[in-house]
């Protein structure tokens, strides 16, 4: 069992009572979980093989090359976190990870440059893998795809028209990690990563065939999500749930590490529009309005309409020894 709904995109291939079927399963899992599985979603498997493949390679990498490129070398938070170098809510994630951004120049800074600009640019890439630009620059070309098709899927389900998301994404930000877990011997949960809500649009997130970990808060119980072969895990981030006046939720997840002995390998992919993207924000039907709760208010985590305010806002938390090496500006904010 999933543990969370699963939907097939290719419904969206077939006859408009099958579309209609997808938008109306995607609404409604969306609204009351906040994750679901995805099948049907066209990425090849050959891909996905080759992604683990060259995760393991990565992996497996001396430390010295993995070093060359750590990510404090690195103005936009891209390249190699080591063990232990992340943070969710200040705790320290026992995971190791690359994490890859779309490939753009830096964007010159001058005196009216907003703070998050400095996310954009190039990524780092090891030497002696090559092959791990190629696979991830497919990887985010696939993926852009599938969460573009969602994006206008759930506009349509929510009764605006299908191109509502469109000018936000003129300049998109996509975004992947490829995640190492290691196993941990501990006599509670370790903290693979911990509790938190995704900061954007929507994650798809691939997990080794079989291996659990990943755990969704509904109804404060934790459900243990184990996808199907070959599928991805959708949740929406926090962007959707202000487009949707918290009809959409952005829920809590977090992922526990595996047992000692094993690993766990994922590749998240984060659809991010443009940096400084504002959301558009949906005039749901009176029916779906009156389920509406409103957006999430917690002050420990303040929400920002600007997407690239939300994204930075996340990093200077994650990881704030880039912000001491690239940014000691912005550690106040931190």
């Amino acid at each position: 069992m999933s543990g969370i709904p699963v939907l097939d995109l290719s419904l969206l291939n077939g006859t408009p009572e099958q579309q209609a079927q997808f938008r109306d399963e995607l609404r409604r899992a969306t609204h009351e979980v906040g994750f679901f599985s995805l099948v049907g979603h066209g990425v090849p498997a050959e891909l996905i093989d080759r992604a683990y493949e060259v995760a393991r390679a990565f992996f497996a990498l001396p430390e010295s090359h993995k070093l060359a490129i750590e990510n404090v070398k690195s103005p936009h938070f891209r390249g190699y976190t080591r063990m232990g170098g992340e943070r969710t809510l200040g705790r320290v994630d026992i995971r190791e990870q690359i994490d890859i951004g779309a490939e753009r120049p830096a964007v010159p800074v001058g005196p009216d440059t907003a703070d998050y600009q400095v996310l954009q640019g190039p990524n780092l890439w090891p030497e002696a893998l090559p092959e791990l630009r190629e696979v991830a620059e497919e990887w985010i070309r696939r993926l852009d795809e599938v969460g573009t098709r969602l994006l206008r899927a759930w506009a349509e389900a929510l009764g605006a028209p299908s191109a509502t998301f469109d000018a936000a994404f003129a300049t998109p930000s996509p975004y992947m990690k490829i995640v190492r877990y290691p196993g941990v011997e501990a006599e509670q949960p370790a903290q693979g990563v911990g509790a938190h809500k995704d900061l954007g649009v929507l994650t798809l997130l691939s997990v080794e065939e079989g291996k659990a970990g990943l755990q969704v808060e509904k109804d404060g119980e934790w459900i243990d999500v184990t996808p199907p072969a070959g599928s991805f895990v959708v949740n929406i981030g926090e962007l959707l749930e202000i487009a949707t006046g918290g009809y959409l939720k952005a829920t809590l997840h977090r992922v526990v590490s595996p047992e000692p002995g094993t690993e766990r390998i994922s590749i998240p992919y984060f659809h991010g529009p443009s940096l400084d993207a504002t959301i558009p924000t949906i005039d749901l039907p009176p029916a779906l309005a009156a389920e509406a709760p409103g957006v999430t208010q917690d002050p420990a985590n303040p929400l920002h309409a600007v997407f690239g305010e939300n994204w930075l806002k996340s990093r200077l938390r994650a990881h704030p020894n880039v912000v001491e090496a690239q940014h000691p500006r912005l550690l106040v904010g931190a």
